[in-house]
């Protein structure tokens, strides 16, 4: 295949901006320069921006169509491969699809759906229906009965690149705000007081019974298994310096600011979500990713319910915070490739793949116009 060769594009590498050429041959970046090129054929970007494939370390956007309605269950490849096209319209080429495993509510909705999502990417990727890498992220919910059993039985799966420990007892962490927990779990109806009352008895009692030795128990087997972790929800420094005693590399969400600086001291990545930049505020009532990105205290933005968010986030980071554009584009490109140790990805030079897209800013607004995995056009 003859290398093909893009001009005329405002290209953002680790560490500058310039207008340049870009040479791709195969699934692989053989050049970057900053001059022209007189090959005739070479594609004009007419100064649009040419930025490294988006990287997302946790999305529960796969959910969203796996169940699109309280009850409804959607069939999983047509969810699987409806999730992965938006997230290629959203430029993003390596995506791990966070799976929540373990239960709180027994035979609940993530029980039913947790096994048919993996098997369903499993069997998207054999059949090359996938516009994007999707790898796999296990978000563990220590409080849950089954967390251990369901763990081990998709530890070793090839596509798992990232394991999560998280906790949503109420009164604790994200949910300190008993009132604010209230509505969430009422999102699908009405509680009548006493039913409230025994729901959060019910997490109580499940988190002092399991929580502690469950989460020792999936660190340990994913560190055998050299599998990155990641704390989620940290609010106290005790979370903090609990997460950095077990080596745990990534603090997801941290909901206060002393958390956050806690893990900055303790050499712990910070990950906040999208949707919290692009609306100015968590839902949940915590801290604001506007405000860790403002203390610096901010190393990678995930989508986490907006595939669409990502690329706004980065955009917003240099508007609104004024965040030189590759410290902005490295949050989500650069930045969680390496945190999870994927060296091939992430930058825009020479001898990393060809994961690129091609961004027009329209009225303050990013737009993806194409998308590239490993050198074939995915949107």
């Amino acid at each position: 295949m003859n290398p093909r060769i893009i001009r005329n594009a405002r290209i953002v590498t680790a560490t500058e901006i310039f207008i340049g050429c870009v040479e791709i041959e195969d699934d692989s970046i053989r050049s970057v320069e900053r001059s022209g090129t007189s090959v005739p054929d070479a594609e004009d970007w007419d100064g649009d921006w040419l930025l490294p494939g988006l990287v997302e370390l946790h999305t529960d956007n796969l959910e969203k169509h796996l169940v699109p309605r309280p009850g409804v269950f959607w069939n999983a490849t047509s969810a699987t491969v409806t999730h992965d096209a938006q997230c290629a319209a959203a430029g993003i080429t390596t995506v791990l699809d966070s799976i929540v495993i373990g239960d709180m509510d027994q035979g609940g909705t993530r029980s039913q759906t947790q096994h048919a999502s993996i098997e369903a990417l499993h069997a998207c990727r054999k059949s090359a229906l996938m516009r994007v890498e999707h790898l796999l992220h296990l978000r563990c919910e220590v409080s849950a009965p089954d967390i251990v059993d369901v763990f081990e039985q998709y530890a070793d799966d090839d596509l798992v690149e990232l394991v999560s420990v998280m906790d949503h007892t109420p009164g604790q962490r994200q949910w300190r705000d008993l009132a604010k927990y209230r509505r969430y779990a009422e999102r699908n109806g009405s509680i009548r007081d006493a039913d409230y009352g025994r729901l959060v008895e019910e997490r109580r009692l499940h988190q002092a019974r399991f929580a502690a030795i469950h989460r020792a128990a999936v660190i340990s087997s994913s560190h055998a298994r050299s599998i990155p972790i990641a704390s989620h929800d940290d609010t106290e420094v005790e979370h903090v310096t609990q997460a950095r005693d077990e080596r745990i590399a990534l603090s997801e969400f941290p909901t206060t600011v002393h958390a956050a600086k806690a893990a900055r001291a303790a050499g712990i990545g910070i990950i906040m979500g999208g949707p919290n930049l692009v609306k100015g505020g968590s839902h949940s009532g915590n801290v604001s990713a506007a405000e860790l990105a403002g203390l610096d205290l901010l190393d990678i933005m995930s989508s986490d319910y907006v595939p669409a968010s990502l690329i706004q986030s980065a955009f917003l980071l240099r508007d609104q915070l004024g965040w030189s554009m590759p410290q902005a584009v490295n949050t989500v490109t650069r930045n969680p490739a390496q945190a999870i140790g994927l060296r091939d990805r992430g930058q825009v030079a020479g001898g990393q793949r060809a994961d690129f897209i091609r961004v027009r800013e329209c009225e303050g607004m990013p737009v993806v116009r194409e998308t590239w995995c490993k050198g074939e056009r995915a949107f």
